[in-house]
């Protein structure tokens, strides 16, 4: 490692530590003033009975007692929620750490949940600088550690350890190194759901690899070595569902068990996204504020600002969000799932010009501008926190 690397973590862990001391006290304020006794055990500190709510309380379910080896289904035979819904890398951290610590997974699960935290924001701040330099790339992580839904970095939550394989997916992509890949890319199916998103990017590196074949042929073994990508990212969006129908003897015990978070609805392409937008701005203005809103995020993503990213992060960028108005329903979890467009916080801070080009902004224009939205993103998840960390029954919006 070489001073200016040591130098440059070293700013970028104060950093990332800064921004969750600041999220630590704002649940530490809410739990002690604010929050409903209901949800506190008295078995840890009340801090880790707000970290394990929601779908923290599933992973330690699983945590503790495993799948059920059956679907449980009301009365009338439609399947109801559980814990197949939730996918086991996270849960089985937290229980080598409660094996090796004797801890409860209430403080387990947020402990490694925090600890991933960090690994993801070294991982991405590394990539980053490859791509756009150190200051822009600090400023990334920034974002990333104030963004209004980071309290669920450090959390009983999977969105820390997503980060950290997704970014170490995308950065051997970047670098086609293609066989680590594709078996970390394996890694994420039992993580989270976003082979889809993550194969259109394999597709896209290997396509660009093979377009430049003549300036750089392709040995026999690098293009068995890209199938293998290409192949362990498709495979990641299939383990789980095998592994449910392996548990459960129900060859689609995953997707009914996911339609079961819809009341039953059959899971249909865009449709939740779709009437969720009516719903909430009316229609069609509704509609035309979806398009709007892609067309926006394109326009950012592919000028000559973002051209510093490269293909690979342009890709998720774009693929990313139509994955999600594709396959999710837009509530409140719709927030914290957009802590994985990082890369975009990069151009939003003027940070995304190729460190060589001469539009690239100054320094100081880029620090300023993180320095704004960082102020904006506190504010906002002072406000989020407060609307979703506050138990207050009987509502119950998840984070």
């Amino acid at each position: 490692m070489t001073r200016s690397t040591g130098r440059f973590l070293l700013v970028l862990l104060g950093l990332y530590t800064a921004f969750r001391l600041f999220t630590t006290v704002l649940l530490l304020w809410i739990v002690d003033v604010h929050q409903d006794p209901l949800i506190f055990s008295g078995e840890v500190h009340r801090y880790f009975d707000l970290a394990t709510l929601w779908d923290g309380a599933w992973y330690e379910k699983i945590a503790t007692t495993g799948y059920p080896d059956r679907l449980p289904v009301d009365a009338s035979g439609e399947v109801q929620q559980n814990e197949w819904a939730f996918y086991p890398m996270f849960p089985t951290l937290a229980t080598w750490l409660t094996a090796l610590t004797g801890w409860p997974f209430a403080v387990a699960g947020p402990v490694v949940a925090t600890l991933v935290g960090y690994a993801a924001a070294v991982v991405m701040g590394l990539m980053l600088r490859e791509r756009v330099g150190s200051v822009a790339a600090l400023g990334g992580v920034a974002l990333f550690a104030a963004f209004p839904t980071a309290p669920v970095l450090q959390v009983a939550y999977t969105e820390s350890l997503a980060t950290l394989l997704l970014c170490i997916v995308l950065w051997l992509l970047i670098r086609h190194r293609w066989l680590a890949a594709g078996a970390v890319a394996l890694l994420t199916g039992l993580a989270r759901p976003i082979a889809l998103p993550l194969g259109l990017v394999a597709l896209v590196a290997v396509v660009l690899r093979w377009r430049r074949r003549h300036e750089e042929p392709v040995s026999r073994g690098e293009y068995a070595a890209m199938f293998a990508a290409l192949a362990g990212c498709g495979l990641s969006g299939l383990i789980w569902p095998a592994l449910v129908w392996r548990g459960t003897g129900v060859p689609d015990g995953y997707t009914v068990t996911m339609s079961a978070w819809r009341a039953g609805e059959e899971v249909v392409p865009f449709l939740p996204t779709l009437e969720m937008v009516k719903w909430q701005f009316g229609d069609p203005r509704g509609v035309w504020l979806l398009v709007g809103f892609f067309a926006l995020l394109a326009v950012m993503v592919l000028g000559p600002w973002a051209r510093g990213l490269g293909p690979v992060l342009q890709t998720w960028s774009l693929g990313y969000p139509f994955y999600l108005a594709a396959a999710l329903d837009p509530w409140t979890s719709i927030y914290r799932y957009l802590i994985l467009l990082f890369p975009v916080f990069v151009v939003l801070i003027g940070g995304g010009w190729p460190p060589s080009d001469r539009r690239a902004g100054p320094t100081w224009l880029i620090v300023l501008r993180t320095v704004v939205i960082v102020a904006l993103f506190l504010g906002w998840q002072v406000w989020w926190s407060w609307e979703l960390f506050r138990f207050e029954p009987p509502r119950d919006n998840p984070p």
